[in-house]
This record gives structure tokens, sequence and C-alpha cells, in this order.
């Protein structure tokens, strides 16, 4: 099986550890990065598919690194991750290329679910035939 790639980018430290304990356990290859500009980089050196971004980061804000990300990786699937729900619209989020939005605190069933299935799709897409 392909291995299983995923960045999250969110600017609390604690919040970027329990993700990579969590879905290191559960198989994935798990980047966390602290900014937009320091996954843009990583992106360009090493490119993951399925990527988790906080909406609140310092600089550039998580819907502008994931319209960035999108024009440059069309079929990378993004999710919204926020705690400031009243700062960001759902609109603005779909707009920009966010398959998914949650609002902090979420279970990480929740968020493992989402990688799931983003993981599936982007299976599915490499096994149809053109």
């Amino acid at each position: 099986m392909e291995e299983r790639s995923i960045i999250f980018v969110d600017d609390e430290k604690q919040i970027r550890a329990m993700y990579a304990r969590a879905f290191a356990a559960a198989g994935a290859r798990v980047r966390t990065l602290e900014s937009a500009e320091e996954c843009l980089e990583a992106m360009r050196k090493d490119p993951s598919l399925v990527l988790f971004l906080d909406l609140n980061l310092p600089g550039m804000n998580g819907l502008e690194l994931c319209r960035q990300l999108h024009k440059e990786w069309p079929m990378a699937i993004m999710y919204a991750v926020t705690g400031y729900a009243s700062l960001f619209e759902i609109s603005d989020c779909r707009e920009a290329g966010f398959e998914d939005y949650f609002t902090k605190p979420v279970p990480l069933a929740k968020l493992k679910a989402a990688a799931e299935r983003a993981f599936e799709r982007i299976n599915s897409r490499k096994t149809k035939k053109p």
C-alpha cells in the first residue's frame, strides 16, 4: 500500500504534537508545521495530498494558504481547522478549496475519518483509467 502522508499546519506546538502522535500511531507519515510559509516550502520539496490547515496562522492565514496550495497542487485534499469559527465563514473555506471545516476542539476520530476518506478518494483517482 502506498504511504499515507499528511501535513498538519498549526501555530500551537501542543496541537502539532497531538496530531503527530495520533496519526503516526494510525500508520501515517506525519509532518507538522507551524506556518503557511513552512508548508509551502515543505510541499515544494515533498508534497502530500492530504492537509489539515489551521485558519488563524501568523503571516499568511489558512484561507490564503489553501488558495495557494490549490493552484500548485489541485489534487490535494485540504481541511480547515480553527478555534476561531466566528472569524471564518464556511462559504469562504469552500471557495478557497477546502474539502471540509472543523471547529476546535475537534475529536481526533473525526479528523482520522476525514483523512481516511481523503486517502480513499486519492487511491480511487489513481486506479481509474483514462
